[in-house]
């Protein structure tokens, strides 16, 4: 059994009234996360199971009459409820019991699919649960394998860690950089044996991606959306052109674009937005989308999952981990945006982080000699934005950190 980062917060949060509500896509170890934190609940649900969605699908009822069941008296009843989107009346039965007698049920629920939910007008328990998400592994829960050095005292442009002793963690298999680059950081994936990773990536792409996804989204032209995933996948980290898609797919630019907000209701991507900032007329404005993992991405794309995938165009793979990798810290903070910067002019910064008001300047490169040239774009964006950026960062295969510049740090990617 392994330590996710994401305990801590729902162990803090274990002792309070509200119900919790634990987002996130299929396999980033939802369930066994709360197996873990709940072993032994009053009463769980899971609604995967055919048998227990016959029961409680259509019949809200049975689950509040179970809950009326549980005895009374001392903590409150945990009650568990697994992939509550499959039978969202249950919201509804949830916030009846809890508005009756406060305190005396703890409910935990979990979901793949905010638009199923949505779309069914799904009660979100508004002022009665707390609200979390759960992603793929971060770096400081799957450690880096075969790199020298100190990773704790190494800067950051993120920092991002547990509290508390570092030899109390049972962390994940490590990984040296192309697998997780080529496989990706779901904890399934990651815990498998290497010879295994690329069918379980490719049945993940296959039964939920292309199947499950459509299912939930009542997607209706089956094979058009799988044309879609797939090109869309081969064009992540890109700026997104639905115009260019709606041609090669056959489809309406605006059937693309609900596409896209289908593949982010479940989880499965996320935008990256242009930065603004000053001088907002010379810039490049369009979103760019990125899968929430490489793997996924890789296999979804329908590329060979062996190191050439990683090795045929490295620089563009390791932005990818980079995105998700910022992108998880900042969720899991409950703070800040992630942007790309480029001008018209040809100026160009992958990410920038803001936070408290503060900039950020995060470029990637697959170089192990990071040099001052690679930071020019960098200090452009620093000297447009003195007053808001202090420093930037390149994260790139150097074994350790090097001062490039007086406000640049080149970063091994071990030390993100």
């Amino acid at each position: 059994m392994y330590d996710r980062w994401l305990a801590q917060e729902i162990e803090g949060n274990r002792a309070n009234p509200y119900a919790l509500v634990l987002f996130g896509a299929r396999q980033t170890g939802k369930s066994t996360l709360l197996r873990q934190l709940f072993p032994k609940p009053a009463l769980f649900v899971n609604l995967v199971d055919p048998l227990d969605h016959a029961r409680y699908a259509l019949r809200a009822e049975t689950f509040v009459a179970e809950c009326n069941a549980l005895p009374r008296g001392g903590a409150p009843a945990e009650v568990v409820v697994d992939e509550i989107q499959r039978a969202p009346t249950l919201l509804n039965a949830v916030q009846s019991l809890y508005d009756r007698e406060p305190g005396r049920w703890k409910f935990v629920l979990s979901g793949s699919s905010a638009r199923r939910l949505r779309m069914a007008g799904a009660n979100l328990l508004p002022g009665r649960a707390l609200l979390m998400r759960l992603y793929g592994l971060s770096l400081c829960e799957c450690p880096p394998s075969g790199v020298e050095g100190d990773v704790a005292a190494a800067p950051s442009p993120l920092a991002f860690g547990w509290q508390g002793e570092s030899g109390q963690r049972r962390l994940f298999p490590g990984m040296d950089l192309v697998s997780r680059l080529l496989y990706g950081q779901l904890p399934g994936i990651v815990a498998a044996p290497e010879g295994s990773r690329g069918g379980l990536l490719r049945a993940y792409a296959a039964i939920y991606l292309e199947e499950e996804v459509r299912r939930e989204a009542a997607v209706r032209d089956l094979a058009a959306f799988a044309r879609f995933l797939r090109l869309a996948a081969l064009e992540c980290g890109q700026a997104i052109n639905c115009r260019k898609l709606s041609q090669e797919i056959g489809l309406a630019a605006p059937t693309i674009k609900s596409y896209y907000q289908i593949l982010e209701d479940m989880f499965v991507g996320f935008r990256v937005e242009a930065f603004s900032g000053r001088a907002r007329s010379r810039l490049v404005s369009s979103p760019r989308f990125y899968f929430f993992d490489t793997g996924v991405r890789h296999a979804a794309a329908d590329l060979p999952l062996d190191a050439g995938t990683v090795l045929g165009n490295p620089g563009a793979v390791l932005e990818q981990w980079v995105a998700v990798e910022l992108w998880k810290r900042l969720q899991y903070l409950h703070g800040g945006q992630l942007y790309y910067w480029r001008t018209r002019g040809g100026a160009e910064v992958d990410f920038v982080l803001e936070r408290a008001g503060r900039y950020t300047p995060v470029q990637v490169k697959w170089t192990e000699r990071p040099s001052g040239s690679d930071a020019r774009h960098i200090l452009t964006f620093l000297a447009e934005h003195s007053e808001r950026a202090e420093r930037g960062y390149i994260i790139c295969r150097c074994p350790r950190p090097m001062q490039l510049h007086e406000r640049v740090v080149a970063l091994p990617w071990w030390a993100l």
